[in-house]
């Protein structure tokens, strides 16, 4: 059995990936506070873990645990909207922000927490199924309707313009 690496080595060499599995998952504006909420969970949990686990896999079940906070705390808050100006354009017709995964960001929860497991945070199937505690086919069907239905929104912006 291999020895778990000291706290900061194991920081180093997966805070990247976190950062972008969280970015994509909850957007750059809350990324970062879900980011340090991860690690102080990690480090909280971290003496308990036993040697030879796979540690890629439990921080981003830990940050994937961070980011449905994040998107409950969006549920429960207002949302300030200033006095709309009608005769003002919409930024992109499209109805995109430029921000690649924002129609990620609206899929169901677990398509979406499924997509980015499976692209920002480059698990495979069956480790998605670990962290999301499922089976690896509900983790590929979950996979499989998320890209249906990105697909089937994209061809209707396509054919609008």
């Amino acid at each position: 059995m291999s020895q778990l690496p000291p706290f900061q080595r194991f920081l180093d060499i997966h805070a990247d990936g976190v950062l972008r599995f969280l970015i994509a998952s909850v957007g750059r504006h809350d990324a970062d506070d879900a980011f340090q909420e991860t690690f102080l969970s990690a480090l909280r949990a971290y003496p308990r873990l036993r040697p030879g686990s796979d540690l890629r896999g439990w921080v981003l079940t830990i940050a994937h645990r961070k980011a449905l906070d994040v998107h409950r705390g969006r549920a429960r808050r207002p949302v300030p909207v200033a006095e709309p100006d009608h005769e003002a354009a919409p930024a992109h017709s499209d109805g995109t922000d430029g921000d690649q995964f924002n129609r990620v960001r609206t899929l169901p929860p677990r398509q979406r927490a499924v997509l980015t497991l499976r692209y920002a945070g480059e698990l495979t199937h069956a480790e998605i199924a670990t962290a999301l505690g499922c089976s690896e086919e509900a983790a590929r069907r979950a996979a499989a309707d998320a890209m249906k239905t990105l697909r089937k929104e994209l061809s209707h912006v396509t054919a609008s313009t």
